[in-house]
């Protein structure tokens, strides 16, 4: 039975430091070669480019690499911050230069590098032994021609991470089972235990959720289509389902059950670390965040349980430069990292979860437990969530920036800045000059 412990509270920030480091060094305009990798005396230097605790380097893998391939050396340069490290990439991209031999894309980043880079990166349809994967996993990464531009990491299956001992306080169930139940199959009856909640804490200023953008996130992407349509379309402001998140989560701003603290935003960490808010839309990969953020101090405090609705939140890729002169090495050691036992791996050490049905069989992703999150059976919880995650989901070019401006337009009305009216169409406004 696997059990999440410190180390996954500590890589968070190993990772965080090493990013620090990685985009001091990795964005330099001295930075010109083509790949940083190549072949020199029979030795195979491999280079790779990610970013936030994907799990690869942090859990010794690389390391395990090296040991049984002896001519194989890897470098990885890892950056804390996704949206910094996207943009270094797109730039190198257009560049042809400064790339690095394997680089991480992340889920929304996914459909802006099938449509418009799908020349620069390697195509994994010839590789044995991928066909392990969640079948939605792979469409994503993949061409109108079948090319696939990359392996799956970890996928984001969605559960309500919560405050027991708030939840007491509030005369509620603290159960996770008993939990669940208050809020199975619909997100309106979570926003109307929020209102419970509310009435009955007793004990001081905190809030019931974090920030009406998890809830809106958790939502929409709990559909097929989202922000776009199959064609490319954007359809985020006559989607019903983009509608119907954006007003249950204006609901939750104005009845003042958030504490307008959006996720990995300013203030959102300190807030963990003082217990301000008692529930947490939590992707699985979100865990290890919290764990370290809330600290030592609030250990046991946390548990999870199953959420509304399923859906998936995040995941991330490794793709190859087509360009790289190590192209061959680099695809079969992303083969290799992405493979049942290492996606395993990762998940008994930190909690990603694996996009490999294969490894979610595996008895040590089944039977985790996490230690923090109260002995939480976290394996079951979001083993089951991805089964429930949609077969099919349309992503979109801009689907990452889409996501962040509703985040901001939610904001406004949380701070009173804005009507949910108002707030909708300065959304928009703003959608339609980043997107175009």
């Amino acid at each position: 039975m696997g059990t999440l412990g410190s180390l996954r509270r500590k890589t968070v920030a190993t990772a965080a430091a090493v990013g620090a480091l990685a985009l001091v060094v990795g964005c330099s305009s001295g930075d010109d070669s083509a790949t940083g990798g190549g072949k020199k005396d029979g030795k195979v230097t491999i280079t790779m480019g990610m970013y936030g605790v994907m799990g690869i380097k942090e859990t010794g893998l690389l390391e395990q690499y090296e040991k049984e391939n002896p001519n194989v050396d890897i470098k990885a340069e890892i950056a804390g911050d996704e949206q910094t490290y996207y943009t270094a990439l797109q730039t190198r991209l257009a560049a042809g230069k400064g790339l690095k031999d394997i680089q991480g894309i992340e889920i929304g980043r996914a459909k802006e590098i099938t449509e418009t880079q799908a020349d620069k990166f390697a195509d994994f349809s010839d590789v044995q032994g991928t066909d392990h994967f969640l079948p939605w996993k792979e469409s994503q990464i993949s061409t109108k021609d079948g090319k696939v531009l990359g392996l799956g990491t970890d996928i984001g299956p969605m559960a309500v991470c919560y405050r027991k001992d708030y939840f007491e306080k509030a005369g509620l169930p603290t159960d996770r089972e008993e939990v669940a139940k208050l809020w199975a199959g619909d997100w309106k009856k979570y926003v109307e235990v929020g209102r419970d909640f509310k009435k009955g804490f007793k004990g001081g200023d905190v809030a019931y959720m974090d920030a009406a953008s998890g809830l809106f996130n958790a939502m929409v992407y709990g559909y097929p289509e989202q922000y776009y349509d199959e064609n490319g379309e954007l359809i985020y402001n006559t989607n019903p389902a983009v509608k119907e998140a954006w007003n249950l989560s204006a609901d939750a701003a104005e009845d003042g059950l958030t504490a307008k603290l959006r996720q990995f935003q300013p203030g959102w960490d300190p807030g963990l670390a003082n217990g301000t808010f008692a529930t947490a839309v939590c992707p699985a990969w979100m865990l290890s965040h919290i764990s370290e953020k809330a600290g030592d101090a609030n250990k046991g405090k946390w548990d999870v349980a199953k959420a509304p609705k399923g859906a998936n939140w995040g995941g991330s890729f490794l793709g190859v430069v087509e360009q790289s002169p190590v192209k061959e090495e680099a695809k079969k050691l992303v083969a290799w990292l992405t493979a049942p036992e290492q996606q395993a791996h990762i998940f008994k050490e930190i909690g990603n979860i694996p996009s490999s049905r294969t490894a979610l069989d595996n008895p040590d992703v089944k039977n985790a437990k996490s230690e923090y999150f109260s002995g939480a059976p976290i394996g079951q919880i979001f083993g089951a969530a991805a089964q429930e995650i949609p077969d099919k989901q349309v992503l979109g070019r801009k689907d990452g920036t889409i996501k962040d401006t509703f985040s901001q337009g939610l904001a406004l009305i949380e701070q009173g800045d804005a009507t949910r009216d108002e707030a909708w169409k300065t959304t928009g406004e703003r959608i339609e000059k980043a997107v175009g």
